[in-house]
Formats: C-alpha cells, structure tokens, sequence
C-alpha cells in the first residue's frame, strides 16, 4: 500500500539515514533501537491509488552524486534500459484473514498460517479476548455462514492449531490479510484484486510481496516491447511477517523460516543479462533476499530452494 509523501516536521521529523546510522555505530552495530522511528498515522495511505502505477517512486542515482528523484511508478520505463531483467515474485497470498467470535459471544479473528499435521487442522495466529485454552470454540465467517472450530493445540510461540469440521476449507472463506496498519471495519470486495500482484501465480503467502503490488499489465506490456525482460521465483511469505525480532539484536534475533524456489530458467536469464552488460533488479525485498540466498561468492546465482 502506497505511503504519503508529506514529510512531517517538527519532533516527529523523520531522522536522516545518515544520521540513523551514525546512531547505530555509537550504540553498537547489531542493536535495534537506532533504526526504530516513527510513522505518523497520517501518513500510512488507507485505500490503494486509483491505478496501481500511480504509486510514488523514489529514485536514487548510485552512479552520480546520490541525487534522490521523486517520480511514479508509472515511470519506471525510463529509469530503465535495454537489456536490463526484472526479477519479480510470483508467490499468491492465500485468504488468510478470518473474523468470528468466540461461543461466549466476544469478537475473535484468526490469520491462517497453513494446514497441520493432523487432518482438517490449521496453523493460526489467534486475536481475541481473554487467555487461550484448549478445547475453546469459535466460529468464523460471515453472518449465516459461520463454520465451527475448535482450539486443539497452542505453543509458546503464539501459534495455535484450529480444528474445522471434515472436507472444510477455511481459506475459501477468508478475506484479504491486509496489515495491521490498514484499518478496515469490514472486507471489501477490492482488497482480494489489489492485495495480489497481477503475476501472482504460486499460493502460499500470508502476506503480500508489496513492492509488486504497483506493477500493472499496462507497465509491464511497456517495459517488454522496450527490451526489458522479466524472471519469476517464489518466497512465499510467513508469519514473521508480523512478529518483532526477538530478542532485539540483529546477530541473536530469531527470523522465521520462509520456503523460496529460484528456478533453473531465472538463474540462466540472470547469467544471461549479466553476460550483456544488463542490471539485475530485484522487484522488493523478498526477491533480494531469494537472490542473496541463491548467490555464491563469485557473485553466480545458482537454482535452489528451501527454506
């Protein structure tokens, strides 16, 4: 989802990077806390622009002085050359987003995170009122098309395992996970078209690679008839989405594990865009990290998988 470009002023004026990281270096190279700032809530976007490549872009020319360009997305075709090669991420976000309410009445909503190992279970992280426990009941989905469930397992982690009647699918019946910043008092129709690139293709992401979510048909028509080509590989986005680092340190912090897979087409398309003298961009920061994964030090990009 876009973010305005209003920069507030003031004590809420956000810290230069620079300045960030002249903090961090004092306070210590793996600590957190320098890089935390605030984001007014007025800033944080509502609703989607009108056409997805209507969506600012900020430009910083690396080759020259750092001069930093405010354009839009739309515009990407001139930043651009010949020869160049998007990688982009085909992963789907699955409707992972439940609302219900617990049997004593009080509100609850769920994210699904996947099937269990038991059959006709699911992963969840669960929101609602009160200490979890075993054997709890909810039911989720719209009025008069609720489906039961129950709390069989829960760890320390915060995950929990729901039980759904036989043959029950609850991700037909669930709405888009936006985040937690995007505020919405009931699902709209939209959120499942525009929470979804349009060259998503592999389900399995409780979150959207946003960076995507900006690149039209129309712009990508554009950039192909201009000699810039496209590879595809898949990271498919996990709860750790949502969750702080814990503990608060960038060497001992634990990260969730994601599932990746960079196919034998996108490494050769990689090999051969380098071999012209083309650049590798990486739309987001879930291609990056496939590719740094994927990447040998002689800077090769390899197929593989995993997570």
């Amino acid at each position: 989802m876009p973010v305005s470009a209003r920069t507030p002023s003031g004590p809420n004026r956000p810290r230069s990077v620079a300045a960030r990281t002249k903090e961090a270096t004092r306070s210590g190279p793996h600590e957190l806390d320098p890089y935390d700032f605030a984001v007014p809530a007025e800033l944080v976007a509502q609703e989607p622009a009108p056409e997805r490549d209507l969506a600012r872009l900020l430009v910083l020319d690396r080759a020259g002085n750092g001069v930093l360009t405010h354009s839009r997305v739309r515009d990407l075709r001139q930043w651009l050359r010949p020869g160049d090669l998007l990688v982009v991420n085909e992963t789907r976000v699955l409707r992972a987003r439940l609302r219900g309410r617990k049997a004593t009445g009080g509100a609850a909503s769920a994210l699904l995170l996947g099937p269990a190992q038991k059959e006709d279970c699911f992963r969840a992280l669960l929101r609602c009122r009160g200490r979890l426990r075993v054997g709890q009941r909810f039911a989720f989905g719209p009025p008069g098309e609720e489906i039961p469930a129950e709390l069989v397992g829960l760890d320390l982690e915060g995950e929990v395992v729901l039980s759904f009647p036989r043959g029950v699918s609850p991700f037909e019946m669930g709405e888009a996970p936006l985040p937690p910043y995007i505020r919405r008092n009931a699902p709209r129709g939209a959120d499942l078209e525009r929470y979804q690139s349009v060259f998503a293709r592999v389900p399995g992401s409780v979150a959207a690679p946003t960076a995507s979510l900006h690149l039209s048909e129309r712009l990508l028509g554009e950039l192909a008839a201009a000699g810039v080509e496209r590879a595809e590989l898949v990271l498919h986005v996990g709860p750790g989405t949502f969750r702080p680092l814990r503990p608060r340190d960038l060497t001992s912090g634990r990260l969730d594990a994601e599932h990746f897979e960079l196919p034998e087409s996108t490494a050769h398309a990689i090999a051969r865009a380098r071999t012209r003298g083309g650049r590798i961009i990486a739309v987001g920061t879930t291609a990056t990290r496939v590719l740094e994964s994927c990447a040998a030090a002689d800077r090769r990009v390899s197929a593989g998988g995993g997570a």
